[in-house]
């Protein structure tokens, strides 16, 4: 065996032993390895200098003269001295030479370590930012991209020369990801330092002292909203126990985390939930097509935003006075002089001195005084009654962490008598899982089923509803990512759409904004993509944290909220008149006009026909299908506590309908 072993085996050339033999040489020390540079060096200068001498017409004629003619060629080129004489004077010129050079490289080769560590350390993130009234953005999330870009965006001159975010992540792929995202940043610096931002001592690195605002994001883990708590901690230990520091604004996902965050945030702190928002959210779309648009144009730094205006032209007269007052911006609310935010209040509403008015205005200080009420046309203000809305018959298609709190908002907010189907492929929730708060507005009946196949969707009867919902799944729970559902799912409602002839009101929630245009959706429906949406959120409270109390009314199910009412509720349909006259007309309903949408426009991207704060001399033509954004104020009847249970458990597959 050993033989035939022997025979079949390949015979090795001298050339690749050769090699292994060198291979295994220069592998044993670095002493080996200086010995065979040596070597070669010699190898190769020894032989040209002679070569050199030899053939050089002017060369000494006799021998030794050559050999020191080599000598000092050689040494020459490697800088051991040109020295002759006698051997021992050459040997101490070569050795004088050896240590220069060997001084010579080792100061080489220290400052080359040096600038090595230092760029090292630099491309880490971790050298201290020198900066004033920059923000600080702590975390990494799907929201960074979004707060980021808004903050280069903000025309405001409250705008931060410098952006500072701090996350663990590699500093150089941060850089690459908001350049990819955000784009040019302008006269804005983008800043990224890496390291965990709970570290006191990595924390103070970004300078957070002199910022002029600090936000904090929460991660896509699981222990998101403790990192986030840590990570004010940590905030408090380096800003001290003080009230001074600037402005901190975070975002937690959990409500039990939000009153623990607000309190080491300390009393410059904002703690924001970015599952409730979203939550409520979805539930003021269902039954308001449209309303996602609005908000995206009200949170974009892009187009106009809230603002707070001087007031001291309407010191002592009424609110309902302050509407017709700018010509190019809507007032709808009041800041008292005690800090509290009067979101549309009734028009006799007296405006008291130290009081400001918010307003949607294209920029900070753009709110011009402007009398318009000569612009109103009272003829053209129609008299009709709004028709209060019927129950719905709503399904929510998918489950994930806010699907409970989008459950509780429709709650709050259904008509008496509305019905909530749901299907989901997990678990059934019981009913001893859900609150008994609105029962009698809302039952809500529970189905599981293969919401993955596209048999189990195709057989849906969607003749009975109003409106649908489709949550996708939490990131990692299966192979896909999460909007792949969601957008198998929309194929599908699309499909039934067309044999039908009748199409739905879908609400959609997404995940990454990318995926927005690829959603097959009809012009009635919305999408939410839930990080872009908060992101927004964070980032217009962080230019102004008086804008807190206002989009925390806003996006309530209590108080006042944006509506998108028919236009023949304001004016005569088909008359041509001033937007002041819609203004004047929603005052006399208790409500604030902020715009309008075209209903010839809805399908047109990027505006869908939505215009806000135009001015109050813009004259249209008023069509029965156009409508008008309002900020109005909806009664909500209080939610009765019931003993009995009205949610039915229906386990199985679905087969026709929820």
């Amino acid at each position: 065996m050993g033989v035939e072993r022997s025979k079949d085996r390949r015979p090795v050339s001298l050339q690749d032993r050769a090699r292994y033999w060198f291979d295994r040489t220069l592998a044993r020390s670095t002493g080996t390895l200086m010995g065979w540079l040596v070597i070669i060096c010699l190898a190769v200068v020894v032989p040209v200098s002679a070569l050199l001498v030899w053939t050089d017409p002017g060369s000494p004629r006799s021998l030794s003269g050559r050999l020191a003619a080599v000598w000092r060629s050689s040494a020459e080129t490697l800088r051991l001295g040109t020295v002759t004489g006698t051997p021992l004077r050459m040997l101490l010129s070569a050795l004088l030479g050896l240590v220069a050079l060997l001084c010579v490289s080792t100061l080489v080769g220290v400052i080359t370590t040096g600038l090595a560590e230092r760029l090292a350390e630099l491309s880490r993130g971790r050298s201290t930012v020198l900066e004033q009234g920059h923000a600080v953005v702590l975390g990494w999330s799907d929201q960074v991209s979004t707060v980021v870009g808004e903050l280069v965006a903000a025309q405001s001159s409250y705008r931060p020369r410098a952006v500072v975010v701090l996350a663990e992540r590699d500093k150089t792929e941060m850089e690459q990801a908001l350049a990819a995202h955000v784009g040019p940043a302008g006269r804005t610096r983008l800043i990224c330092r890496s390291g965990p931002a709970s570290d006191p001592g990595v924390l103070a690195l970004v300078s957070p002292q002199t910022a002029s605002t600090v936000l904090v994001l929460p991660s896509g883990e699981p222990t998101a909203d403790a990192e986030v708590l840590r990570v004010l901690l940590a905030l408090r230990a380096v800003l001290g126990e003080g009230t001074g520091g600037p402005p901190v604004l975070a975002a937690v996902r959990d409500d039990r985390y939000r009153e623990p965050a607000r309190l080491a945030a300390g009393p410059r702190g904002t703690v924001l939930e970015t599952d409730t928002v979203t939550a409520r959210l979805i539930a003021q779309c269902v039954g308001r097509p449209g309303l996602s648009l609005v908000l995206r144009d009200l949170l974009d730094f892009a187009g106009d935003e809230f603002h707070l205006a001087d007031a001291t032209a309407f010191h002592g007269g009424p609110f309902g006075a302050a509407l017709l007052g700018h010509a190019t911006s809507c007032v709808v609310g009041l800041l008292t002089a005690q800090g509290r935010t009067l979101l549309n209040p009734p028009a006799a509403t007296l405006v008291a001195p130290g009081s400001r008015l918010v307003v949607l205005t294209r920029d900070d200080g753009t709110a011009r005084l402007e009398d318009c009420r000569h612009l109103v046309e009272p003829s053209a203000i129609a008299m009709a009654q709004l028709r209060a809305e019927d129950a719905a018959h709503l399904l929510l298609l998918g489950w994930n962490r806010r699907a409970p709190l989008v459950v509780n908002q429709l709650r709050r907010t259904a008509r008496p008598g509305s019905v909530l189907d749901v299907i989901t492929d997990r678990a059934v929730p019981g009913p001893a899982q859900e609150a008994e708060m609105g029962a009698a507005r809302l039952a809500v009946r529970y189905q599981s089923a293969a919401l993955s196949r596209p048999e189990t969707l195709l057989g849906l009867d969607l003749a009975p509803y109003d409106g649908l919902i489709v949550l996708g799944p939490e990131p990692g729970d299966g192979p896909d990512r999460p909007d792949d559902r969601t957008l198998v799912t929309l194929l599908a409602l699309r499909l039934l759409e067309k044999r039908t002839g009748r199409e739905m009101r879908v609400i959609t929630e997404l995940t990454d904004d990318r995926n927005r245009p690829l959603a097959p959706v009809n012009p009635g429906s919305d999408v939410i993509v839930s990080g872009e949406l908060t992101g927004l959120l964070l980032a217009q409270i962080a230019q102004s944290r008086h804008l807190a109390s206002v989009f925390d009314e806003l996006f309530s199910a209590n108080g006042s909220t944006i509506c998108l009412r028919q236009a023949g509720h304001y004016v005569r349909v088909g008359s041509e008149t001033t937007f002041a006259t819609v203004v004047a007309a929603a005052r006399d309903r208790g409500e604030c006009a902020i715009g309008y949408r075209r209903h010839d426009r809805r399908a047109i991207p990027p505006d869908h026909g939505i215009r806000l704060n135009p001015d109050k001399s813009e004259r249209r033509e008023w069509s029965a299908d156009d409508q008008v954004v309002v900020v109005a104020t909806e009664p909500t009847e209080p939610a009765p506590v019931t003993g009995q249970d009205t949610e039915e458990h229906q386990p199985g597959p679905a087969d026709t309908r929820a």
